[in-house]
């Protein structure tokens, strides 16, 4: 794949316009912040920039006890996988709901937590605060019969398990901070075991928790890390000898470091199954100016950077292992409230998932699940935040080939397409970070040989036709579109609307349906300010697409 597909289109020489007429598209009206504004989406839909695992959507859960505390606050209560309530409706509802939903268990405490095994002959107690300790706290314990009721849950919910296991294990610390010597497997490789006797299911095996690069409280070198991968890939491999389903094994899961990745990638396994790196590039919880921040499209992009040099690094190795990004939180040290699970994240995470599928991240696990001032669910509660309903729509609607997409008219407007899932046609993401224009959009595509618009007679009867007509024009189609606002306009919200309605659960604890609304194609996009608009295109066929439904 060419890099230039990966960054925002620019300059297609000849656009076939779709549903209406593109002239005068760009800026007819008004300039931005006068209430009013004409642009149009540009897609080329030749072939596809990149390609998303099916269920691309992943959360996490979290080891943090209720001592957590970040600049005087504590907002983890009971959302460890210790403590976590696995009675609740809403939480196994949740879940149920992406049929599956990717669950990442891990976090910083993973790589101070025994598991109680036989192995391990002292008593299983849990984290206990300690400001002296590497973390905050002291070492941790999962016990055997909290596991078997995780698994138990998990199962129920219908969820893919990754599971993070402890990479310090064995090591000393050198006076520099950084840890040093070989990972005694002893404990994780006693604990695996009992997984696969038990029958559970892990879809994947992850190796440490941001230990790589400078670290986070400590750190291992590249080459150790490689080293000890893998060792890990061995363990895993050798218990799973003679299972049918065998799960990944991935690492490292932290922050990129170019130089770091790079020579870890080259040293270690080449048959690693995928490479994991975390985000939190808002910056602090604590900072006032992470609204601002998220609402700024050159702040938004640069990410960039990162994504197009992880998938450098891996494209040039003679590793398999796959993108990730294995935790993202947005704001780092546990978010912020009122932003972070409020509304306006919306922005920010639908935003990166966007643009991490644009460079062939195959999985994006947001932090949290339920935890923190950053869950898709209220830490107490359950209830969703608006990023849950975002997540939902996501993982219904966008589907796995990725298409190069750009908005001209506004650098307000953040723009993504993809594939549409489970459903011919495409589906397109809008994201309108101005909170006093309305845009109009058009959509376009680059003219190409396998261009297709299905066309629908009056007898109900479809056909697939080669034209460079717009649709629309001798017989009704309709799109649909879901439309996501914040409850009185209010970005710190925690209620979202979806076209006009309230979205809550039920006394039953059921999440609500999420309906589109039916539009007519001859007429334009309405984004309404500090919107978001998923729009599902049904009778449009791209070579880029065809190989999805062919």
């Amino acid at each position: 794949m060419e890099m230039g597909f990966r960054f925002w289109v620019l300059g297609f020489c000849f656009w076939v316009c779709f549903f209406f007429s593109c002239s005068g598209s760009v800026n007819s009206k008004g300039e931005e912040g006068d209430g009013f504004l004409s642009g149009t989406v540009l897609i080329n839909g030749k072939s596809a920039i990149g390609g998303i695992d099916e269920d691309f959507v992943c959360a996490t859960l979290d080891w943090w006890p209720p001592e957590k505390c970040d600049y005087g606050t504590c907002s983890w209560g009971q959302a460890s996988l210790l403590n976590l309530d696995l009675g609740s409706n809403i939480l196994l509802n949740a879940i149920k709901e992406f049929k599956p939903l990717k669950l990442r268990l891990g976090g910083t405490l993973q790589d101070k937590l025994i598991y109680d095994t036989e192995d391990h002959k002292q008593p299983c107690i849990s984290f206990k605060r300690n400001t002296k300790e590497l973390f905050g706290f002291t070492q941790g314990c999962l016990p055997l019969d909290r596991w078997d009721k995780l698994n138990d849950f998990f199962k129920k919910g219908g969820a893919k398990i990754i599971f993070g296991l402890n990479a310090l294990n064995g090591r000393k610390f050198a006076s520099d901070g950084s840890a040093v010597g070989a990972w005694n497997y002893t404990n994780a490789e006693s604990f695996v075991r009992y997984t696969v006797k038990k029958n559970y299911t892990i879809h994947g095996w992850e190796f440490g928790n941001e230990l790589c690069g400078s670290g986070v409280g400590t750190r291992i070198s590249a080459e150790q890390y490689a080293s000890d991968t893998i060792v890990f890939q061995k363990m895993v491999q050798s218990i799973y000898n003679g299972v049918q389903t065998k799960p990944l094994t991935i690492a490292p899961g932290g922050f990129f470091d170019e130089n770091w990745f790079k020579e870890f990638v080259d040293k270690t396994t080449p048959t690693l199954d995928a490479v994991t790196h975390h985000i939190y590039n808002l910056g602090a919880g604590v900072d006032e100016h992470l609204v601002e921040r998220i609402l700024n499209p050159s702040y938004l992009n640069g990410m960039v950077d990162t994504f197009y040099k992880l998938h450098e690094v891996l494209r040039n190795s003679r590793s398999s292992a796959k993108a990730w990004v294995g935790e993202a939180g947005g704001a780092y040290s546990s978010g912020h409230n009122l932003v972070s699970n409020a509304f306006v994240s919306s922005f920010w995470y639908l935003d990166q998932l966007g643009m991490a599928a644009t460079f062939d991240t195959k999985t994006y696990c947001r932090q949290t699940l339920v935890g923190g001032n950053y869950g898709l669910l209220n830490t107490t509660t359950f209830e969703p935040n608006p990023d849950y309903y975002s997540a939902l729509l996501w993982h219904r609607l966008m589907g796995r080939n990725v298409l190069s997409t750009s908005f001209n008219g506004t650098k307000k407007i953040r723009a993504y397409a993809h594939c549409s899932k489970q459903s011919k046609g495409i589906t397109l993401l809008l994201l309108n970070l101005d909170g006093n224009t309305t845009v109009h959009a058009a959509v376009a595509f680059n003219r190409t040989s396998g261009l297709h618009y299905k066309h629908r007679s009056y007898k109900n009867k479809q056909k697939v036709v080669r034209t460079s007509r717009p649709y629309g024009r001798e017989g009704e189609a309709f799109r649909e579109e879901y439309h996501i606002t914040a409850k009185d306009g209010n970005l710190h919200s925690q209620t979202v609307l979806l076209n006009g309605k309230i979205l809550s659960v039920n006394s039953s604890g059921n999440i609500p349906s999420l309906q589109p609304k039916q539009v007519n194609s001859s007429e334009p996009i309405m984004v309404a300010p500090f919107s978001i608009v998923f729009v599902h295109i049904p009778n449009i066929v791209l070579p880029a697409c065809g190989n999805v439904w062919n």
